[in-house]
């Protein structure tokens, strides 16, 4: 009976036993042999609710354009009719105020003012014959009083003394109205003089010349555009929307039209602000100066304004 329960118990022991070595030998089967077992495949996640944020507004830039000018830049004209004598500068020559561009034949005016000077100078000894003359008539005067007083000589010697003596008094005065008409003279002709020296009005530099050596001109012919080169300056309008948001001191980028994509850049500061708006284009007009390095800017360019748009 004992034998019996042992060879039961050993019957429950290898039944496992084996079993498990038939697992162990399917394990280490081929990589091509089919799976027993099939691998659990993992669940899909739920994804993430994104965030929701606000989408940012981009401010674009709003864009004028305009000249770019300079506050000095005029014609010189002929202010009397003459002939040309001499030239002296050309077009890209930089000048100064007050300096030589061309000259008139001025000889004929010369000639006259020297006449008007030498009258003057006639009528200034006129004057001063006239003024001792005057004295001597005075002490004349003085003297036939005290002889009149003395019962020298009588009134009427007297009363001549004195007529005589205010006659040449009015004679100084006349002299000297001569005296002052002649100076006037002179300085007319000293003015004439000057108009046939043609000079710059401005530290600048010349543009255009119009006329040439020999050349009849009349009064008011253009002779020279004569511009500066700084400060540089742009004149722009603005949409009526601006006013307020743009004042004197605000600063601005300038760009070249030309170059159209922003790759050479200035700053300008606002100088002028228009205070009323232009009903016909709801626009406001403003001026700007440019700051810093302008090379490559030239007066007459046209540049775009640029600054952020206000809505």
């Amino acid at each position: 009976m004992v034998e019996m329960v042992g060879v039961d118990c050993m019957r429950k022991v290898v039944v496992p036993v084996a079993f498990l070595l038939f697992l162990v030998g399917c394990s280490s089967s081929p990589s091509n042999a089919p799976a027993t077992v099939a691998a659990a495949e993992p669940r899909p996640q739920p994804s993430p609710t994104p965030t929701a944020h606000p989408t940012p507004t981009l401010q674009m830039d709003f864009v004028a354009s305009g000249p770019i000018i300079v506050e000095d830049q005029v014609d010189v004209a002929a202010q009397r009719d003459g002939v040309m004598a001499d030239v002296f500068a050309e077009p890209g020559t930089s000048v100064k105020k007050g300096q030589l561009l061309a000259k008139m034949d001025d000889r004929q005016v010369s000639a006259e003012l020297e006449a008007a000077r030498a009258k003057t100078r006639s009528m200034e000894a006129d004057l001063k014959n006239w003024q001792a003359e005057a004295k001597v008539l005075e002490a004349d005067y003085a003297r036939a009083e005290k002889m009149w007083e003395a019962q020298i000589i009588p009134k009427e010697q007297l009363e001549h003394a004195k007529y005589k003596a205010e006659s040449d008094e009015w004679d100084v005065k006349r002299v000297s109205e001569l005296l002052a008409n002649s100076k006037q003279v002179e300085h007319s002709l000293e003015l004439e003089l000057e108009k046939t020296r043609i000079t710059a009005p401005f530290h600048g530099v010349v543009a255009r010349r119009y006329i040439r050596s020999g050349q009849s001109v009349t009064k008011n012919d253009r002779l020279f555009w004569v511009t500066a080169v700084a400060p540089l300056r742009i004149r722009v309008t603005l949409p009526e929307r601006f006013l307020g948001h743009i004042r004197p001191g605000t600063m601005v980028g300038i760009t070249p039209s030309e170059t159209g994509d922003g790759s050479h850049r200035y700053r300008a500061r606002v100088i002028q602000v228009s205070p009323v708006v232009d009903p016909a284009s709801d626009t406001i007009e403003i001026l700007a100066e440019l700051s810093g390095d302008t090379s490559g800017l030239r007066p007459g360019m046209r540049a775009d304004l640029r600054l952020p748009d206000v809505r």
